[in-house]
């Protein structure tokens, strides 16, 4: 397998088979990987691509895997499992990885390793899906809008359903209560507080805090030190205060297993994100911006095949040159403008308000 190739590590599962499926409609030739051979072999088989099964535990196995390859897209969840021996394995073997992580202990561990990729001359992408690419990208907009500012909000909405790995992690960070950014610390705070009115750009929703991704990457990509994230939140119901016990958790997690792998391709067709942010200096300065695209699955697969080509070819980093070794947020890995080299993403830029 000659080198200046991408992999697919995960690609049996719902998002890295989007991401396979996408990249090959444009002409790209992905190496699909995972540890499922039967599962791997067959999505290959049909996509007419090479193929490699080995198991993350299997130290020599991953890197002997990497070692053919250029760049990696780690696409295997959970993270909080999956990401250290492969962050290990990239770093030994120089391969550049990006994840589709929205694990806050997956952000912060791949964002320690900045001077362990720095050394070896890789670069690590940690949120290369829609968590968190657009609203990574829309908070460095408005940063660069008001680069004094001290406080940062942003609000999606992601219609469309989500896939079983994503609900299986979503039921582990909803163990885990909301968290805010004050002061530069991350403090809990209960799910769905505070709640705010946001003007999206089709109509105005009502939406309470959620322990978004931003919280860790906005902060590390603007500096900024206060930051919420907003989403629609469901009633509290008994199910959402008792899945904080790990036995009800584990009844859920079956429940998700029995589920389909993801949002059917119709849904996906008829469903799109919509995305606010807003920053606010100390003197009561205001910008803000909204943005619109499509599914929250289809923009992940365009954002992880977009990022993989970018670190292939050694462009698409800020000022247009390579990405800079070290380990990156979308922001400040490919600056705010990836979000206009993304399919059917509409910006509408910082305006004070």
């Amino acid at each position: 397998m000659p080198h200046q190739r991408w992999m697919i590590y995960g690609a049996n599962g719902y998002t890295g088979d989007l991401v396979a499926r996408l990249a090959v409609s444009r002409g790209a030739r992905p190496l699909l990987a995972g540890r499922n051979a039967a599962a791997v072999k067959a999505l290959a088989d049909e996509l007419g691509l090479e193929h490699v099964v080995f198991d993350l535990r299997d130290g020599a196995a991953t890197r002997a895997a990497l070692g053919e390859v250029d760049v990696v897209a780690h696409c295997a969840g959970p993270f909080v499992a999956t990401a250290g021996p492969m962050l290990d394995a990239c770093l030994d073997t120089g391969t550049h990885y990006l994840d589709v992580t929205g694990e806050h202990p997956v952000f912060e561990a791949v964002l320690a390793r900045a001077a362990d990729a720095r050394a070896a001359g890789v670069v690590l992408i940690t949120g290369a899906g829609f968590d968190v690419v657009p609203t990574d990208c829309l908070a460095n907009l408005l940063h660069a809008a008001l680069p004094d500012a001290t406080a940062l909000e942003l609000a999606f909405v992601a219609p469309g359903g989500m896939s079983r790995g994503t609900a299986t992690t979503g039921l582990a960070m909803n163990a885990r209560g909301g968290w805010r950014r004050i002061a530069g610390t991350l403090v809990p705070t209960p799910i769905g507080t505070p709640a705010r009115e946001v003007a999206f750009p089709s109509k105005v929703r009502k939406v309470g805090a959620v322990p978004w991704g931003d919280l860790v990457t906005a902060h590390h990509s603007t500096g900024i030190g206060d930051i919420t994230v907003y989403s629609r939140v469901p009633a509290p119901t008994l199910l959402a205060k008792l899945i904080r016990f790990a036995p009800v958790r584990a009844l859920a997690a079956r429940a998700i297993k029995r589920q389909p792998p993801g949002p059917s391709a119709e849904t996906r067709a008829a469903t799109k994100i919509e995305v606010w942010g807003e920053v606010r200096n100390a003197a009561g300065d205001v910008r803000t911006a909204t943005l619109t695209g499509p599914n929250a699955y289809d923009l992940t697969a365009d954002a992880v095949h977009r990022a993989a080509e970018h670190l292939l070819a050694g462009t698409g980093g800020r000022g247009g040159g390579a990405v800079v070794a070290g380990a990156h947020t979308p922001g400040t890995a490919f600056g705010p403008d990836f979000l206009t080299r993304l399919d059917r993403v509409t910006v509408h830029a910082p305006a004070k308000s």
